[in-house]
């Protein structure tokens, strides 16, 4: 008695048709795109979706939104497309250098100066590496990771394991923190650091950010009270706003010098007991991205990277 084997195979006209749609957001969009009727497309889409056994897309009124399962084929369909699109253009060039490209979720909180210090090494990557960079929340950029949309996110915390599959927290280092003003008011604060510090006006973090809970912990311990004068998820927005005299913020000792030469800030005293993290954060894939490698693969010194 015979067994046939069956053997499933993917349909990649089917999937590039859901590809395009996705990343247009239109069927008709696609369509004329493609130069293929919407009818046509609209068939090879429902046939993708019987042999994955799970819809791709939902109705909301007129429009087409991606259930959850349609993200996660969008970002392999993505990466499988772009790689065919580097596959030809390999073709086409000689001689040719791989360019890589690296998809980079920052959460708002983590310091652009630092990020910058992380990133900077791939800036000299061979091969070439394409950066991509997105701001947003952690859960959100997270998420994104568990599609594929994003391949690390760079952190001021470190993941839950437990949410979006099998998440990995690779530290990169940590930071004392320095506290900084104009030094016109430095100038005005009375007395020695921290006391200078006791109702002197303060940019501080939103309540939401890690460094802004150990703050209010060290405030408490050391008996400080600052005057808040504003709160900033965006730490690159409370530099701006200092660099105008309206408050003392804090920053990791590491980007000290450059804050301080790019916003006209001077040091007003730095504290050993807060420490700033600093946390690549990958999901679990098949391949190691190289340029990731040169991010998470050497160890981080204390204090700086």
């Amino acid at each position: 008695m015979e067994t046939k084997n069956e053997v499933e195979f993917l349909n990649y006209h089917h999937l590039r048709y859901f590809w395009a749609v996705a990343r247009e957001g239109s069927l008709r969009r696609a369509s004329e795109i493609l130069k293929v009727s919407q009818p046509s497309m609209s068939t090879q889409i429902r046939l993708l979706e019987e042999a994955l056994g799970e819809d791709l897309f939902r109705h909301s009124g007129r429009n087409l939104s991606m259930t959850e399962f349609g993200q996660l084929v969008y970002g392999y369909a993505d990466e499988i497309f772009n790689l065919g699109g580097e596959i030809l253009r390999a073709t086409k060039q000689t001689p040719v250098a791989r360019v890589l490209r690296l998809n980079v979720g920052i959460v708002d909180s983590f310091p652009k100066l630092v990020s910058h210090k992380i990133l900077q090494p791939l800036l000299q990557h061979d091969p070439p590496v394409r950066l991509t960079c997105h701001e947003g929340k952690l859960t959100e950029l997270v998420a994104q990771l568990g599609t594929h949309r994003l391949d690390v996110v760079l952190s001021d915390e470190p993941a839950s394991p437990g949410v979006n599959g099998r998440l990995f927290n690779h530290p990169l280092g940590s930071s004392r923190v320095t506290f900084c003003a104009t030094p016109q008011l430095a100038a005005t604060l009375k007395g020695r650091f921290p006391r200078n510090l006791h109702e002197a006006p303060a940019l501080l973090p939103t309540e939401n950010c890690t460094l802004r809970r150990d703050l209010e912990k060290w405030f408490r311990h050391a008996g400080i009270t600052p005057h808040v004068v504003g709160e900033f998820e965006d730490a690159a927005m409370a530099k701006v706003i200092a660099s105008n005299g309206l408050g003392v913020i804090a920053i990791p000792s590491i980007v000290e010098d450059e804050a301080c030469k790019h916003y006209g800030l001077v040091s007003i005293g730095r504290t050993r007991q807060i420490e700033s993290q600093f946390y690549a954060i990958t999901a679990e894939r098949r391949f190691t991205h190289p340029a990731i490698q040169a991010i998470t693969g050497k160890p981080k010194p204390k204090s700086g990277f």
